[in-house]
């Protein structure tokens, strides 16, 4: 007999999650997208050298970067991504990396500045 509370993956199997974008956010201060775009380089770059498989990195990257959130949805699904929030924040793979995005590489924050 098992005991304890079961991991969340056990949970979401057989279940689809619609993934969705994370909630608007703000940066700390007003930010370009220059300044966007060099965040989120910086994080694909390093990203996989917090472990996890370069794959997957490379999924969520993809699914990350794609306006269609259905086509998105394919990314993720077709890559074994395991996604415990909806909004992609945390995601696993089959064997249990986690996967963590910041907001910053899923959504434009509030007060990106607009150049004209």
């Amino acid at each position: 007999i098992q005991m304890g509370c079961s991991s969340s993956r056990t949970m979401t199997e057989g279940r689809k999650e619609k993934i969705r974008r994370p909630k608007s956010w703000k940066h700390p201060q007003p930010i370009s997208r220059a300044e966007l775009t060099q965040m989120r380089e910086e994080f694909w770059d390093t990203a996989p050298h917090y472990g996890g498989k370069k794959e997957i990195w490379d999924a969520l990257r993809a699914a990350a970067e794609e306006e269609d959130i259905s086509l998105a949805q394919t990314i993720i699904e077709s890559a074994g991504v395991i996604v415990q929030n909806t909004d992609l924040t945390i995601c696993y793979d089959e064997k249990g990396s986690k996967y963590e995005l910041p907001k910053y590489v899923l959504r434009d924050p509030s007060n990106l500045i607009r150049t004209k």
